[in-house]
């Protein structure tokens, strides 16, 4: 939490150091447009990771239980810590940060950065660095695609409520319904010896994978906000 705090301060002072309002630059004040944007995307993002874990399950001949140890009190430490590090990220690559590309280089090379660094961090965050060089090319693609995603939501409705929802509707799935994640098993644990592909096939899929669900929110939200619909201050 220290670090957040420490993040959002440094984002205030770049922005009114530029001579910017903060509130209006990242999008950060409250109305019903961005918290319907924030759903929207968290429930986009849930099904989407609902429906990859699915096929995942059902080609890899496994199946997920209920933890019997599972507990309320697991969750709500488990759903602190997912939120917290949203946010930290959020604000660390698609805020200020991302705002200054935007208004440097313009919208797509902005986020086209912003998803290629993304990418990079995670060969550090989930530390793969300089090891198999398969594994490395099928994180920075997924992260990578997942960050393009973030950025042009942020770039496209002038807010991180949108960024927000969607990175929040995939990892509070993907870590606790289905315990793929830093913070150990939670509400459903998998059962049964999975049948193990080859790197190059597990490329394929995962390649597959990072390209629709980007690929849906990015049309949408050219869609939407190419026919002058935008969020409002």
């Amino acid at each position: 939490m220290l670090g957040l705090l420490v993040v959002i301060l440094i984002s205030w002072l770049l922005v009114w150091w530029k001579g910017d309002n903060p509130l209006i630059v990242l999008g950060v004040h409250p109305n019903r447009q961005r918290l319907k944007e924030l759903l929207l995307g968290m429930a986009f993002m849930a099904v989407i990771a609902v429906i990859n874990f699915t096929w995942q399950a059902y080609i890899k001949q496994i199946s997920y239980q209920v933890n019997p140890d599972y507990q309320f009190l697991d969750f709500l430490g488990g759903f602190y810590w997912i939120v917290q590090a949203v946010l930290l990220e959020e604000f660390v690559f698609r805020g200020v940060l991302l705002y200054l590309l935007i208004k440097r280089i313009g919208v797509v090379n902005a986020c086209l950065v912003s998803s290629a660094i993304f990418g990079i961090y995670h060969w550090f965050s989930y530390e793969v660095f300089g090891s198999r060089i398969i594994l490395m090319i099928y994180i920075f693609l997924v992260t990578g695609c997942g960050g393009w995603m973030f950025a042009f939501a942020f770039a496209k409705s002038k807010s991180l409520f949108a960024p927000v929802g969607l990175h929040l509707g995939w990892n509070l799935v993907t870590a606790i319904v289905f315990s793929s994640g830093p913070i150990g098993e939670q509400w459903l644990v998998q059962h049964g010896e999975e049948v193990q592909w080859s790197e190059w096939a597990t490329l394929l899929f995962f390649t597959l994978q990072a390209i629709l669900a980007p690929g849906i929110a990015t049309w949408y939200l050219q869609t939407r906000y190419s026919s002058g619909k935008a969020s409002s201050v």
